[in-house]
């Protein structure tokens, strides 16, 4: 489950880009003051609180940084801080994961977005409707180390351009984590019909993670 996800967009864009290691120092400083208020939000069940204060806060780091609330996998809840694999920004993320807290049974950390455990159990809301990941099917190519895809929906039709390109990319971002997908996926295509020859996520996640040879 994720309450937000969300590029980060200052009320004031920085005159310069800090120091990417200071940039990080003070995100954790900061994020230990915002912590009751945070905790307290997600309580209530009302995370839209706190949303701008944690744009700003992940903005201040680098205003092209992601980041999201989520449900956590080995704690309650997880903040990720993503820079979509893009070199430009590794050094910061790399330096916000170094300078985080250790984890606890409230808060995990993440610099990219991590895999679900089962994806076929998540559905996305889009507007009004309910897309199912188990019914998204995979084709899916290697070539030369790479995977290249193309993925489908039955709901596909009834989406917008944007829609439909968020629905291919989060079903494998969810499935293979995002890291993992800028390291092995190759082209990646929305189809129109269903193909023939097609895979559930968990196919393409094991074979994704064979090439690897990381079978778990």
């Amino acid at each position: 489950m994720s309450w937000f996800r969300r590029r980060t967009e200052p009320a004031t864009p920085p005159a310069h880009l800090p120091n990417p290691s200071e940039a990080a120092v003070a995100f954790w400083r900061r994020w230990t003051d915002l912590l009751p208020t945070i905790s307290a939000a997600l309580g209530d069940g009302e995370p839209h609180r706190v949303e701008n204060e944690l744009c700003d806060l992940v903005a201040a780091v680098h205003p092209d940084l992601h980041f999201s609330l989520e449900r956590g996998h080995r704690a309650i809840y997880a903040l990720v801080v993503s820079g979509q694999e893009d070199p430009r920004l590794r050094p910061y993320t790399d330096a916000w994961m170094a300078a985080a807290p250790p984890e606890d049974m409230i808060w995990e950390y993440h610099d990219s977005v991590p895999p679900v455990p089962d994806p076929t159990g998540v559905t996305v809301n889009l507007g009004a409707k309910r897309i199912r990941l188990a019914d998204v099917r995979i084709v899916a190519q290697v070539t030369d180390g790479l995977v290249d895809v193309a993925v489908f929906h039955p709901l596909f039709a009834e989406l917008d351009d944007a829609q439909r390109r968020t629905m291919t990319f989060l079903p494998l971002d969810v499935t293979l984590g995002e890291r993992l997908a800028g390291e092995r996926l190759g082209r990646v295509e929305t189809a129109a019909a269903e193909p023939e020859g097609t895979i559930d996520l968990l196919g393409l996640r094991e074979l994704v993670r064979g090439l690897t040879g990381d079978p778990a």
